[in-house]
């Protein structure tokens, strides 16, 4: 495997063509002016330490060394630099209510949006720490195990919406439970924490005692409340234009608001604590201050593999081609005309 770090200075390799046609135009120029001067094989005859073969290979390791100079400036890199990698931090997990609830747009410019953007303001806050992410509605989905890598996980956060769990409901119990037995490891003393980002609206009675089974755990939970204690309608969009709205069996448009109170409740379950999401400093400054007092824990050493630069072998004979071209005449050499390679034997 191997990648091309710099792949724009690929374009500078289109002069070595350009240079080959000149090279080729400039002896037949001189070949035509020498067939003007006099007969081809007396001119040759005047001159009988000259090489023909000489003047092609000084081009071409002219051109060789150029070459090799222009991919030394792209970098390839290949093969795989394996270093220890030792960090310090927490397991942190986001779950994200991805439930329809979630698309009012009581906040701008929707809840889900709105909690995508939380998350992905807070990772921009982190260090070391490691980071999963789950998705629930009715029941939970691992979207992310835990990593360091926060640019996947980025990616991963963007990829959320209501269409990835086909049952719908809002469950938070579900989202508390995959989090504590499938992502955080009983035997790991680091500490964790649990991020939950949702409008409240739980539909099952079991979040309190699940959340109740997380802090035997030793896990934490801090509740993001998103959306307004008025709250707003579910637009039903097609092709990004509201056609409708959300309606119950009644044929009512569904108005769904903030609970507060449920998520304040959980976390206060597990010595957490509920902030405002619809202020994205509140948020912050809140997280920010739970990760401060946490006390860190040093992960066990990570193997971190990278691709290893290479610009220095090509560097290293861009130049000896070039070095050679320096020293070598046009002049015949006399080793290799007794052998007669390249049928440059003088004639007698």
């Amino acid at each position: 495997m191997f990648e091309l770090e710099e792949k724009g200075y690929l374009y500078l390799l289109f002069v070595v063509p350009v240079l080959v046609l000149l090279f080729l135009y400039i002896q037949y120029w001189k070949r035509k002016k020498q067939a003007a001067f006099g007969d081809l094989d007396l001119i040759k005859k005047l001159s009988p330490e000259k090489s023909i073969f000489k003047p092609v290979l000084k081009f071409s390791l002219v051109l060789l060394g150029l070459s090799f100079l222009i991919l030394a400036l792209v970098n390839p890199k290949m093969g795989v630099k394996i270093e220890k990698v030792k960090r310090q931090g927490i397991d942190i997990v986001f779950a994200i209510d991805v439930s329809k609830s979630m698309l009012a747009e009581d906040v701008v410019p929707n809840r889900l949006d709105k909690s995508k953007q939380l998350v992905s303001q807070l990772i921009n806050q982190l260090g070391s720490d490691r980071i999963g992410i789950i998705a629930y509605s009715g029941s939970a989905f691992p979207v992310l195990p835990m990593t360091s890598d926060y640019a996947v996980a980025k990616m991963f956060l963007q990829t959320m919406n209501p269409g990835m769990i086909s049952s719908q409901g809002t469950s938070i119990d579900e989202a508390i439970n995959l989090a504590a037995n499938n992502f955080f490891d009983k035997k790991d003393k680091t500490n964790k924490l649990l991020v939950i980002i949702s409008d409240g609206e739980d539909h099952s009675d079991n979040a309190q005692n699940a959340a109740e089974d997380a802090d035997k755990m030793g896990l934490k939970i801090i509740s993001i409340g998103v959306g307004t204690e008025k709250g707003g309608a579910i637009p039903l969009k097609r092709n990004c234009v509201v056609e409708s709205f959300q309606k119950d069996q009644d044929n009512q448009v569904v108005i769904t608001k903030r609970n507060a109170e449920v998520l304040s409740v959980i976390a206060k379950s597990t010595k957490g604590g509920y902030v405002d999401g619809n202020s994205t400093k509140a948020v912050i400054d809140y997280v920010k201050k739970v990760l401060d007092n946490t006390q860190k824990t040093e992960f066990e050493g990570a193997m971190m593999a990278n691709y290893k630069s290479q610009f220095q072998w090509f560097l290293g004979f861009g130049f000896f081609c070039l070095f050679l071209d320096v020293f070598l005449t046009e002049r015949k050499t006399k080793w290799v005309r007794k052998m007669n390679l390249f049928n440059e034997e003088k004639e007698k």
